[in-house]
């Protein structure tokens, strides 16, 4: 009997349907399995499957059983080429170290190992870092924060950047010390020290160029985008594939030592501002006034100017009137003259001129309108008017002549004597 026939007689296949039934149609005992394993794995060597036959085995049975293996082990091999690359990942393949391509989302097959290798890298996925602080600010990095000024202060500056890959390529290649979990939740070497390097180059250069005042209050938003664009150059001139999405100001102060005193000042700055706004509003609101009025008197001045002038003016002009009709008739000229003096004289009075030597039987004397001429000023005609009205009535003719000439007799009588 050959050797293949011997053997033959011993394989028996897991899923034959006698397997087992010397057990009285029970589950095959583990022994026995193991033993019919044995038994299988001998014939293919060539070793003796019932004992009864101790020659080697042949060639063409070493021969089979090497090539199974090694077609096992290729096939084996080969299965662990299989990768698969999440959505939001890219696949870096490596042939012997060298870059071969980019593989997209999806069941992906590429040479096994030592052959090629796949780096698959997160680049959907958010980065922050936290640049003067960690632990979300429990624990502060005065080597990071504390930063010079323009002006020559120091202040304690606390800021975040997030960031994402744009260039995996870029991102494994061009940076001396990748992590290889690349995942965002387990990388921290690689990226955010690169990233955390650029970005506090960046910041101390903008603030090392303005002032304090200018960094701690009105500037922070446009201190943050220039931060960025900043920071994106130098990531980009080393080609490190890394996408700055936004820089957040978290915190800006003076260092811890001199918050008090610095505190002090600003409260003194306020003050004083608070102060000047005052002052400026008492000004602005004295000073238009102040100007007002200036300015009303001015006018005032020049229209009692004016009403000097043309007063003045007018008197003249009706002095030389006067004078011509004076040259005329003197008498008469200064008959009229002594009457329109009296009368403006004695329209300013409450007190009354009576003839006493007058045939009149009844005065009367209106008092009431006599008090309301002694309380108000009139003008020339009114006045004359008034003094007209309040003549005492003479009922006989020979009164009214006697009246005018007692008045003609007296101004000749002051005439004489002023002569």
């Amino acid at each position: 009997m050959s050797p293949t026939r011997k053997y033959s007689g011993n394989f028996m296949a897991l899923n034959d349907p006698q397997w087992g039934k010397n057990r009285n149609d029970g589950p095959p005992d583990l022994d026995e399995i193991f033993q019919k394993l044995n038994q299988k794995l001998s014939g293919l060597f060539g070793g003796g499957g019932n004992g009864s036959d101790s020659g080697g085995p042949t060639g063409r049975q070493w021969s089979g059983g090497i090539g199974l293996i090694v077609i096992l082990a290729l096939l084996l091999w080969l299965l662990f080429g299989f990768y698969i690359v999440q959505e939001g990942r890219r696949g870096i393949v490596l042939r012997f170290g060298k870059y071969v391509e980019t593989t997209l989302p999806g069941p992906h097959w590429r040479f096994p190992y030592p052959i090629e290798t796949a780096e698959v890298v997160d680049v959907s996925s958010v980065r922050t870092i936290e640049v003067g602080y960690r632990n979300n600010g429990r624990t502060k990095m005065p080597a990071e924060a504390l930063m010079l000024t323009d002006d020559e202060n120091i202040i304690d500056l606390q800021f975040a950047v997030q960031y994402t890959l744009k260039s995996p390529e870029d991102f494994l290649f061009n940076n001396q010390n990748f992590s290889k979990a690349v995942d965002s939740t387990t990388i921290d070497s690689a990226d955010k020290e690169v990233a955390r390097q650029a970005a506090e180059t960046a910041i101390r250069e903008i603030v090392g160029k303005n002032k304090m005042d200018f960094v701690l209050y009105e500037g922070r938003a446009e201190i943050a985008v220039r931060a960025q664009q900043l920071m994106q150059g130098i990531l980009d001139r080393y080609k490190t594939g890394i996408a700055i999405s936004k820089v957040t100001m978290q915190n800006a102060q003076p260092p811890e030592q001199v918050q008090a005193a610095f505190d002090d000042a600003v409260k003194a700055g306020q003050d004083r501002e608070r102060q000047k706004n005052e002052g400026q509003a008492y000004a602005n609101d004295v000073v238009p006034r102040a100007r007002g009025m200036a300015s009303r008197l001015i006018e005032e001045a020049n229209g009692y100017k004016q009403r000097v002038i043309a007063q003045s003016e007018g008197d003249a002009s009706r002095f030389k009137q006067i004078v011509v009709e004076y040259d005329k008739a003197p008498a008469v000229t200064r008959e009229r003259l002594y009457l329109d003096m009296m009368q403006q004289v004695l329209s300013n009075t409450s007190k009354i001129v009576n003839d006493s030597k007058g045939g009149g039987n009844l005065l009367y004397l209106p008092l009431d309108k006599l008090m309301q001429m002694s309380g108000s000023a009139q003008t020339a005609s009114g006045t004359a008017e008034s003094t007209t009205a309040h003549t005492v009535p003479l009922p006989e003719p020979q009164a009214s002549a006697d009246n005018s000439l007692r008045s003609r007799d007296l101004l000749r009588s002051r005439e004489r004597e002023g002569r």
